[in-house]
């Protein structure tokens, strides 16, 4: 069992987190469309973790706990798919060069078992990244 992995994450629009956004972006389901990464079976086997477990996804840019699913595209190893979102915009460069758009594609990241820690709201995700310190 690895204790941590390495992916190439990639980010990008889902329908569902598409829909979860109309609901709102503070509320819990929000968190299950987009507080996510899907990867691949045989990287849940590499990292040693069970379907919808926490993990932790670091990179040179921030960090953020979420849930990991197994891929709804694939096989793709190696590969981490990350919606569109706070907790994709915690990992992923933020630097637009002068586009006014990120790079959301081709981050490199280490995954690593977060089985204890919480996956926060959108809302809360903010705030943390903001430094707003909540009661």
């Amino acid at each position: 069992m690895a204790k941590s992995l390495q992916l190439n994450l990639i980010s990008g629009r889902t329908i569902n987190q598409g829909v979860a956004i109309e609901a709102g972006k503070e509320k819990p389901l929000y968190r299950t469309a987009a507080g996510i990464i899907e990867m691949d079976p045989s990287d849940f086997r590499k990292l040693g973790v069970w379907k919808n477990s926490n993990v932790r996804v670091t990179s040179e840019y921030g960090s953020v706990v979420v849930k990991a699913m197994e891929t709804s595209q694939g096989p793709h190893p190696g590969i981490g798919f990350i919606p569109m979102g706070p907790w994709a915009n915690a990992i992923i460069n933020p630097d637009t060069y002068s586009t006014g758009m990120p790079t959301f594609k081709g981050v490199p990241v280490t995954v690593e078992p977060a089985l204890n820690e919480p996956i926060l709201l959108g809302i809360e995700l903010v705030q943390k990244l903001c430094g707003v310190k909540v009661a």
